[in-house]
C-alpha cells in the first residue's frame, strides 16, 4: 500500500511540472462526459474560451433517456439540455499548483423534454439559472478529468468528464 502511494505522488509530481491550467485568453476547451441527475443519466458535450486569464466563457448540450410508469404504462422520455457559462477560475488568487483548475459560476439555459402523446407531451423548461463549483486536474498540458458540482438545473448532482484544450 505504501509502495502504491508513493508512485501516485511522484506520477502526479511528474505531471506537475509539464502541466499548466487553466485556459490562456484566446485558448478553447473541449469537454465531455456523463452526469447525474435523478431523471436518467445526461451525455454531455461543451466548449470554453478563455476571455481573461481568469475567466472563461462556454457553451454546453446535453442528452438524456429515461423510462417513466404512468397510469400502468411505460414510457420513453428524452430531454436535450442547452446552456451558456461563466466561470472565475481561483487557480491564481488561491495560489493553486498549475495542473489543477479550481473553478465557481454561473450557467443559463433551457431544457426540451420530448414525452409521448397522452403522457405530458413535448415542453420546454424556459430559461433557468444555476450555480456550479468544479475541478479539473490535467495530466499534460492539453488532456485532464473535470468533476463539477452544481445545483438548480438538469445536472443538479453534478457531472464527471474529460477536458481537452484546443
Amino acid at each position: 500500500m505504501r509502495k502504491t502511494i508513493i508512485l501516485i505522488m511522484l506520477f502526479m509530481a511528474s505531471t506537475a511540472m509539464f502541466a499548466q491550467a487553466p485556459i490562456a485568453v484566446g485558448q478553447s476547451q473541449f469537454n465531455a462526459g456523463l452526469g447525474l441527475s435523478s431523471w436518467g443519466v445526461p451525455v454531455y458535450v461543451g466548449l470554453d474560451f478563455g476571455v481573461h486569464p481568469d475567466i472563461t466563457l462556454g457553451a454546453e448540450a446535453s442528452f438524456r433517456s429515461y423510462r417513466d410508469r404512468w397510469s400502468g404504462r411505460r414510457y420513453n422520455h428524452s430531454v436535450i439540455g442547452i446552456s451558456g457559462n461563466a466561470n472565475y477560475h481561483l487557480n491564481r488568487i488561491l495560489n493553486i499548483p498549475s495542473n489543477w483548475d479550481l473553478y465557481a459560476g454561473i450557467n443559463i439555459g433551457f431544457y426540451i423534454w420530448n414525452s409521448p402523446d397522452g403522457y405530458e407531451g413535448s415542453r420546454s423548461s424556459g430559461l433557468g439559472v444555476a450555480g456550479q463549483l468544479g475541478g479539473r486536474y490535467y495530466f499534460t498540458d492539453t488532456f485532464g478529468l473535470n468533476l463539477e458540482f452544481g445545483g438548480g438545473n438538469a445536472f443538479s448532482g453534478g457531472k464527471f468528464g474529460i477536458s481537452i484544450k484546443l
